[in-house]
């Protein structure tokens, strides 16, 4: 880390970010009725191609990286598996995508997958019983070693360890002074670890889970401890809008994901940020935030488009 306590970020104009990124206030009269202001943090501006906490999250892990080939793991339809395949274009560096799910290996790459080869990035499936267990150190070491990667450097599903939490603390100092409550869509919870830790100590984070299965909160509780000691900030988890799973976007999902985009011109991706906006249009029509709350919308990603396609993933 820098002098100044923060993570140090890659020296190349090929991954400046646009920092701060854009807070932006809507006009929506579901929250309007309710007294409460809707901001959005625009963190999908920040990078073209390592898109909102995606860069907060990788910037400090390239920086450790120090030029080594790099190892990262995800799903079929992985954005963190995308950013770190465009990180290693535009740095030069060999990337592999260990990419859960074996029987995935003798079809066709989806759009996701292809853009990641695309850029560069070698794919190696595995079953979903090693997958699961990648973080063993026996795993992992055999994996590497299978894959001619012995000697590169890991990057953890989701990009989420004590680098990438603490680089997330400068979404919360954006924040600082800027809205009550601060909310995002979780995969891995890296992100909320960090944003709570940046956080003013009269601000709350709201992380809402788009995996089933209540196991984030342990998480983030694990990673503050591994990036600072232990628990920083005021955070709390929204455990009822995942929508049966990652990945799962049912009719009313998508409904209401092309509705907010009418309404804000904003296009809005599927996997992460809607449920986070259903969860919160949601938690104002019960109640949940006080009349004259100021919430934050943290914006962590952009809909994939796919250059062969003209629909969005």
């Amino acid at each position: 880390m820098s002098d100044n306590g923060r993570v140090p970020r890659p020296p190349t104009a090929d991954l400046r970010p646009r920092l701060p990124s854009p807070l932006t206030e809507v006009d929506d009269d579901r929250f309007a009725r309710r007294g409460v202001r809707l901001l959005l943090k625009r963190d999908d501006l920040i990078h073209p191609d390592l898109i909102g906490n995606k860069w907060r999250k990788l910037a400090p892990n390239l920086t450790a990286a120090r030029g080594r080939a790099l190892v990262t793991f995800g799903g079929a339809y992985s954005n963190h598996l995308r950013a770190t395949a465009a990180a290693g274009r535009l740095l030069g560096v060999p990337t592999l995508g260990i990419v859960r799910g074996q029987e995935l290996a003798d079809r066709p790459l989806n759009p996701s997958l292809a853009r990641c080869a695309a850029d560069g990035m070698r794919l190696h499936f595995v079953d979903r019983s090693t997958y699961r267990n990648k973080s063993d150190p026996g795993v992992l070491a055999a994996l590497l070693d299978s894959t001619g990667a012995a000697d590169a450097y890991v990057v953890p599903e989701g990009g989420s360890n004590s680098l990438a939490v603490r680089g997330c603390t400068d979404l919360g100092r954006e924040l600082r002074g800027r809205a009550d409550v601060v909310a995002l869509a979780c995969g891995t919870g890296g992100t909320l670890a960090g944003l709570a830790a940046g956080l003013a100590p009269d601000q709350s984070a709201l992380g809402v889970p788009v995996l089933k299965g209540g196991f984030l909160e342990a998480d983030v509780r694990a990673l503050q401890a591994a990036a600072f000691g232990g628990p920083r900030g005021t955070w709390r988890m929204e455990d009822r809008f995942h929508f049966g799973g990652y990945a799962r976007v049912p009719a009313e999902l998508a409904a209401f994901a092309d509705d907010f985009a009418q309404r804000h011109g904003l296009p809005v991706e599927r996997l992460y940020v809607a449920k986070m906006l259903y969860a919160l249009v949601a938690l104002a029509e019960e109640g949940a935030f006080a009349s004259g709350t100021t919430l934050a919308a943290v914006i962590t990603g952009s809909p994939f488009e796919d250059p062969q396609s003209s629909t969005s993933r």
